[in-house]
């Protein structure tokens, strides 16, 4: 029995789910590729809450290379975190392996002042 790629992947996300879970104080940094964009979520696991979202499609997210382009998306929302008073996360990859672009997300997150 072979899994195809998004099956492998959404077993990988559940396994990940039981142990990562966010709340108000520290939530979790949940990350969404898709072949053309990048999306970035903060969201609060015990009252189900998103607190804050940033993607490349926002127009303040400067275009480059895929990895360059994640790395903007950290930057953007560590800042918008950091401005609603939220300075440590637990990161999320959301069963993607943590190379490219995820690995330039978490990396530009942190480098804008996010504890994860």
């Amino acid at each position: 029995m072979s899994l195809t790629k998004s099956e492998r992947r959404q077993r990988i996300r559940y396994r990940i789910r039981k142990i990562v879970s966010g709340t108000a104080a520290k939530p979790r940094l949940s990350v969404f590729r898709s072949n053309k964009e990048i999306y970035a979520q903060l969201i609060d696991d015990v009252n189900g809450v998103t607190l804050l979202a940033a993607s490349s499609r926002e127009k303040g997210v400067t275009k480059g290379t895929n990895v360059e382009t994640a790395n903007n998306v950290g930057k953007l929302v560590a800042e918008k975190a950091l401005k609603a008073g939220i300075d440590t996360v637990t990161f999320d990859r959301g069963g993607y392996l943590y190379h490219g672009r995820i690995q330039s997300l978490a990396e530009g997150a942190r480098a804008a002042g996010l504890k994860f």
